[in-house]
């Protein structure tokens, strides 16, 4: 049975503040911890009002002070961004502060628009394309110390914090195939490829000092609720949320609608519910036969659930029944 864990954005909800969201997403580790799931991952974005979480490594260190048993890293950090030695260091110090409990999910897309990723990066280009190699620096500089090194992360070497590769290509497919490393992939938002992408990466994975065997972790977008009705009341948020990012308005994560009518136009309604094909949204019961039939498609062997939900005891709410949908998964297999 497949094992369930929460990717958190730390949502600024509207009419909250930016401390609202932290402890929100602080309340949301423990709950999730309490409900039995393997890790609770942040996503590195920039430049969005709903989105408190840019500053990646230290929501992880908030959530974590929180917590003591489930893993909690990044979904990803948005490596072309940074240098390897700063992620080095950050989850080096993470690694030390939070003892095996620590990943470190890695993407290459920019997490924002290109005007905030040229002010992140100083050459653009040479970010994306120096990729690979960024890896596997890191992947030394997080490792044991050899000889003579010229370049050491303190904190960092030796802490062997344990690397994903997020994507939504068959690019990432095969450069997690070819170094051996977990691959997680973007279903919640980008569902076109996932089928074909796990499939490359599952028969092209070489086995590395990391991973004997293909480890492919899928995402989903949910929200679950006693009912479906109210259920999909609270998924209108991140309806209006992923309309809102094609018209190019920011703002804070919209509070839910009675109904999506007169919000969006009917190509936006098709665009939206194509990309969020994969979402689980429902009652217990009815996402139980969603998240089923998913899992049963591909064979993943971790589910990473979004649940961008703006109330937070709704949310919480959610966690919980997504919990008992695992049960009820785990029983029928």
């Amino acid at each position: 049975m497949a094992g369930f864990s929460i990717l958190d954005l730390s949502p600024v909800s509207e009419g909250s503040n930016l401390t609202q969201a932290f402890e929100s997403s602080r309340r949301m580790a423990k709950r999730a911890e309490e409900c039995g799931y393997k890790r609770f991952w942040l996503a590195e974005h920039h430049g969005m009002p709903g989105i408190a979480s840019a500053a990646t490594a230290l929501v992880i260190a908030h959530v974590g002070a929180a917590t003591s048993t489930i893993r909690i890293g990044s979904g990803g950090i948005m490596l072309p961004n940074h240098s390897p030695l700063v992620i080095a260091e950050q989850f080096g110090t993470l690694a030390a502060l939070y003892p095996g409990r620590i990943d470190l999910g890695l993407g290459r897309a920019p997490g924002t628009d290109m005007r905030t990723a040229q002010a992140l990066r100083r050459n653009l280009d040479a970010g994306a394309s120096s990729f690979p190699n960024d890896i596997l620096e890191l992947k030394q500089l997080m490792g044991p110390m050899a000889e003579n090194q010229p370049l050491i992360a303190i904190p960092g070497a030796n802490s062997n914090v344990p690397i994903w590769l997020l994507g939504s290509s068959m690019y990432s497919a095969h450069l997690a195939a070819m170094l051996g490393l977990p691959y997680a992939f973007a279903s919640h938002f980008a569902p076109d490829l996932l089928m074909e992408a796990i499939t490359l990466y599952r028969d092209r994975f070489t086995p590395s000092e990391e991973l004997d065997r293909p480890y492919v972790m899928a995402g989903v977008m949910a929200a679950a609720a006693e009912t479906d009705e109210e259920a999909a009341y609270h998924f209108t948020s991140a309806q209006q949320q992923f309309v809102n990012l094609r018209r190019n308005v920011r703002g804070q994560f919209p509070r839910p609608l009675k109904s999506m009518d007169g919000f969006w136009s009917e190509m936006e309604q098709i665009n939206v519910e194509h990309t969020l094909r994969y979402a689980v949204v429902g009652s217990k019961e009815t996402a139980a036969a969603k998240l089923g039939n998913f899992i049963r498609e591909t064979q993943a062997d971790e589910i990473i659930i979004s649940m961008p939900i703006h109330d937070i005891e709704a949310r919480l709410r959610s966690v919980e029944i997504f919990a008992d949908v695992r049960e009820t998964l785990a029983a029928q297999a």
